[in-house]
């Protein structure tokens, strides 16, 4: 352990670390917080980005190994009082550890190659945000873009949502989303926009065979979808069928769909039973 237990939130440490819960900050130093074992341990699987951890003695003796592995890899560690987690925290119930990591993003230039990635356009709900990431890894995907109209991927809950799936994929943030389609576009991808309008449903199109190679999903705004313009700039709307008497899917539900309906015809195609990346 690095020093002493934090016992007041008025520690220049414990507030350096707290005001990373608002984005202006996290912007500034370039920083973020991961909260709970799951987030942590993905971060410490590269721990030259992870800047400190701090844990109470509860969540040390629970969570012994990470404890373990962030000194034996030089990560100062922090023990905290509840009191204390409890401000650092942005959980109702934390479950005593938190890291301060690095941002882990990529310029868009850096995706190359891509198979299969999907695209947040104007989506603002983290919650959503973070569960297509986690989604999109699960899937296969090779890279997430998360456009400038859209939530910040190191907003906390988007953090938690994604359960560690930030670490595992390239994350592009804040790009244009025009600039987002014309370099997937480059590397031979097309592109789909989800949309409940779509001319054609995702079944046909898994049929016709145009899912079977390289695909780029864009997502939009669980309220309102995609802008027109933005539709008018893919190669073509495709919607999820509803067989009952729901107006709509989830945002994140319906992401899950296309994704994973294109990583079945993609590794039926290549004969593939593992991920592209």
């Amino acid at each position: 352990m690095a020093g002493d237990e934090f016992t007041s939130i008025r520690s220049p440490r414990i507030k350096g670390a707290r005001r990373l819960a608002k984005r202006a900050f996290r912007q500034r130093e370039k920083r973020f917080l991961a909260e709970g074992p799951q987030a942590v341990r993905e971060a410490l699987a590269a721990p030259a980005r992870v800047h400190e951890l701090y844990v109470t003695g509860e969540a040390v003796q629970r969570n012994a190994d990470l404890v373990d592995g962030a000194s034996a890899s030089g990560i100062p560690v922090h023990r905290v009082t509840l009191e204390v987690m409890t401000e650092l925290a942005q959980t109702v119930t934390p479950q005593g550890v938190i890291a301060v990591c690095d941002f882990v993003d990529v310029p868009l230039a850096e995706v190359t190659g891509v198979r299969l990635a999907a695209v947040l356009s104007h989506v603002r709900d983290p919650g959503n945000a973070g569960t297509v990431l986690r989604t999109a890894d699960a899937a296969g995907a090779d890279a997430v873009v998360f456009t400038d109209a859209s939530v910040d991927p190191y907003n906390g809950k988007c953090v938690r949502a994604s359960a560690g799936s930030l670490f595992h994929l390239p994350v592009v943030v804040g790009v244009p989303v025009l600039d987002a389609l014309d370099q997937l576009r480059s590397h031979g991808a097309r592109v789909f926009a989800a949309d409940g309008r779509g001319d054609c449903d995702l079944h046909a199109a898994a049929d016709t065979g145009v899912l079977d190679h390289r695909v780029a999903w864009v997502f939009g705004n669980e309220a309102w979808g995609l802008p027109e313009e933005t539709v008018a700039a893919t190669d073509g709307a495709i919607s999820v069928p509803i067989y009952g008497a729901a107006e709509s899917l989830n945002l994140a539900t319906a992401a899950a769909v296309c994704l994973y309906t294109t990583a079945r015809q993609q590794r039926a195609t290549t004969g593939s039973g593992t991920a592209s990346r």
